[in-house]
């Protein structure tokens, strides 16, 4: 059963979407109405660390968070994803204590208190669709919704998400979790 279409929510790539931007990803759908969708990819780290991305944040000096590609949208553009035990007033709750944001102050705050389940992750880019493209492939079988968990996206091994999410919707799917990325090395 598919969940609608709406912010908090996981899109899965189906084992037979082929576009190289989404092949087994999974997306945080953070925004969805009728201009459109706006997401990121929670699975696909890359090599870079977000120290490395935001040198002009003395806070992050030395520190090795990961650098996620949370899309091919905006490539240049760092997004901000928090899991914090109090909103602030200025942010965009997307879900469960997770609110989408670019305040560098809240990383200071994480980074300095560490207060238990506070985390952040920063995206480099994001997943958009324009009005009604997100519905279309909806409608072909591309993706799959499930309620969005604050631990996959804070916590999980992110290069087990998309297997351990695909082995989890049942028996039909469960062979395409070790699939390579690439089918022709199949």
């Amino acid at each position: 059963m598919q969940l609608p279409l709406g912010k908090g929510i996981f899109l899965i790539a189906a084992p037979t979407l082929r576009d190289p931007n989404f092949r087994q990803t999974v997306v945080l759908l953070c925004e969805h109405g009728a201009d459109g969708a706006l997401g990121v990819v929670v699975n696909r780290p890359t090599a870079m660390s977000v120290s490395e991305a935001l040198p002009h944040v003395p806070v992050l000096e030395g520190q090795r968070h990961v650098l996620f590609s949370g899309g091919p949208v905006q490539p240049n553009q760092v997004m901000l994803l928090y899991r914090l035990n109090q909103m602030p007033d200025n942010s965009h709750h997307v879900f469960d204590g997770v609110c989408l944001g670019g305040d560098v102050e809240l990383v200071d705050r994480i980074l300095t208190t560490n207060q238990g389940r506070e985390a952040f992750r920063a995206y480099v880019g994001y997943s958009g669709w324009g009005p009604g493209q997100l519905e279309s492939e909806m409608k072909t079988g591309s993706w799959i919704t499930i309620p969005a968990d604050p631990n996959i996206v804070f916590e999980k091994d992110p290069l087990r998400i998309w297997p351990d999410i695909v082995s989890a919707l049942g028996e039909e799917y469960r062979h395409y979790a070790d699939m390579p990325i690439d089918p022709c090395l199949n």
